[in-house]
């Protein structure tokens, strides 16, 4: 497989300095090499975590669910991986994050489809779960 040297060392030299944003700066496409295949992508991961934007001493935990359809671009793992831990110090609603992992990954993959779901643990006896969905609209509208 030939790999661009340049995508591998952006890649190789990503770093996460945490801050109260989230990164979307950190995230990298990779080329989608079997556009003629229809293929669904789901990514879980249980290492989601936020502050709670009321009280920033207690931290919000989450699985996160993210299926996708890809079109021209992937999203390369590590470099998600390293998005979604640059929520650790960020002061957020548990509604708002499932939307803003949504709207940022489809500015960078422009999918098919695309839905991120956050399974948040019980915070006041309330267990959470937000879906954010995406689908692209045909050229007919």
């Amino acid at each position: 497989m030939d790999l661009d040297k340049e995508l591998v060392g952006r890649i190789k030299g990503l770093k996460l300095e945490f801050q109260d944003r989230p990164q979307p700066e950190l995230l990298v496409r990779i080329p989608n090499r079997h556009t003629d295949v229809r293929c669904e992508v789901e990514i879980v991961t249980r290492e989601v975590t936020s502050l709670c934007p009321l009280n920033i001493s207690q931290p919000d935990y989450a699985t996160l669910y993210i299926v996708y359809t890809p079109k021209d671009w992937l999203v390369e793992l590590k470099s998600l991986k390293f998005y979604l831990v640059s929520f650790r110090m960020v002061p957020i609603f548990h509604e708002d994050i499932p939307a803003t992992i949504l709207k940022t990954l489809v500015l960078v993959l422009d999918p098919e489809r695309l839905e991120v779901t956050g399974v948040f643990t019980t915070r006041g006896g309330l267990d959470t779960t937000v879906k954010a969905s995406y689908i692209r609209e045909d050229e007919n509208g």
